[in-house]
């Protein structure tokens, strides 16, 4: 795995303050709302859209050599090895409703290799961070490092996704709601927020479907470094483009969801 020097993590940080700054002031207010979808409801907001702008300001000022990839305004080559890729609001349908399981996803690959992420919640000030093989919460002022809980078997985990069908095909909806059911317990609606809740052990192993770039390069090195583990449904590294994801504290817990997914 590529190492990250100091300047590289400070910079990330400094992204996702401004990002923050950007989003706050329009949550929880009447906004307008556009869907951008062409088959179902793809909400974007202009705080998307913001945080997206002086985010990509602040990578073109100080790292002009480098890629960027975001969800609202696409990629923009660079010239150097490094693609900055930018999700500035995960969960919109999560923030126009005014819960806080939304964030800030900033990711940094470095040759293909996703090596740092950060999920970061400017409302609660939590800040999930991954790289070189560990991870980090950071809140007011502290640093904690995070760690997946230990999980046997199914039978003994939660289990989560964002939305139980909404982004699952049908054949993908019904292997999920076995899966499901064979958990103790189910939890939804949960977005990158619940990524980071399952680095701190909260919990034990999340599927999700028809992700893109942006929302899966930023998960990774967070679960990752928290000791978990990241595939798709196979079994497989997730690929550059995202698609099905499986992400477990435990890889006992891991091999059981690819076992009953995979198909």
């Amino acid at each position: 795995m590529t190492a990250i020097d100091n300047p590289t993590i400070d910079f990330a940080h400094r992204l996702a303050d401004a990002a923050g700054d950007a989003i706050r002031p329009y949550f929880r207010q009447r906004i307008e709302v556009t869907d951008k979808g062409k088959v179902a409801f793809d909400p974007v907001t202009e705080a998307d859209r913001k945080a997206e702008e002086v985010l990509r300001k602040l990578i073109a000022c100080e790292c002009p050599q480098d890629a960027i990839l975001g969800e609202e305004y696409g990629h923009t080559p660079g010239t150097s090895t490094r693609t900055w890729v930018l999700d500035p609001i995960d969960g919109t349908r999560a923030f126009i409703t005014g819960r806080h399981t939304w964030g800030t996803l900033i990711a940094l690959e470095d040759k293909g290799e996703r090596v740092l992420g950060i999920i970061d919640q400017p409302v609660l000030r939590e800040r999930f961070i991954g790289f070189d093989g560990t991870a980090e919460l950071h809140l007011e002022g502290t640093r904690t490092r995070l760690e997946t809980r230990k999980c046997r078997t199914l039978s003994e985990a939660i289990v989560s996704t964002t939305h139980p069908w909404s982004y699952f095909t049908d054949d993908e909806c019904e292997a999920f709601e076995a899966f499901a059911r064979a958990a103790r317990m189910s939890y939804f609606g949960g977005d990158c927020y619940a990524y980071g809740l399952l680095a701190m052990g909260y919990i034990d192993v999340i599927a999700e479907s028809s992700l893109k770039a942006w929302d899966v390069a930023a998960l990774i090195p967070v679960v990752e470094g928290a000791g978990g583990v990241v595939t798709d449904w196979n079994g497989n590294p997730v690929p550059p483009e995202g698609g099905r994801l499986i992400a477990a504290g435990d890889p006992r817990v891991h091999a059981e969801a690819v076992k009953m997914l995979r198909r």
